[in-house]
């Protein structure tokens, strides 16, 4: 059983290529991480400013401990996070 995140950005308008870059730095570094399965960020084809990233961690603590490392502090708390007009966050387990 795998514990997944679901998370909707919209960037600020004009914000839209710092949250690609973000998004682009912090695939491979999460990949990395190990309690992470998956990590595979989208970007909307219709909305440019809209991004889904979908997560897979083996459980909460390994995600836990993802948003502890130093790239999430510095990409998404310093970079993407104020540069965002919102965030969302779903979370799952699988069946």
């Amino acid at each position: 059983m795998a514990y997944i995140v679901a998370a909707y950005w919209r960037a600020k308008p004009g914000q839209e290529e710092t949250i690609r870059r973000v998004l682009e730095i912090m695939t491979p570094l999460s990949r990395q991480e190990p309690g992470c399965l998956f990590y595979q960020p989208h970007r909307s084809p219709d909305d440019p400013r809209l991004f889904f990233i979908y997560e897979q961690y083996v459980d909460e603590a390994a995600y836990e401990a993802h948003m502890a490392t130093p790239h999430f502090e510095q990409y998404v708390k310093g970079e993407a996070i104020p540069n965002l007009e919102s965030r969302e966050r779903h979370f799952f387990w699988t069946l």
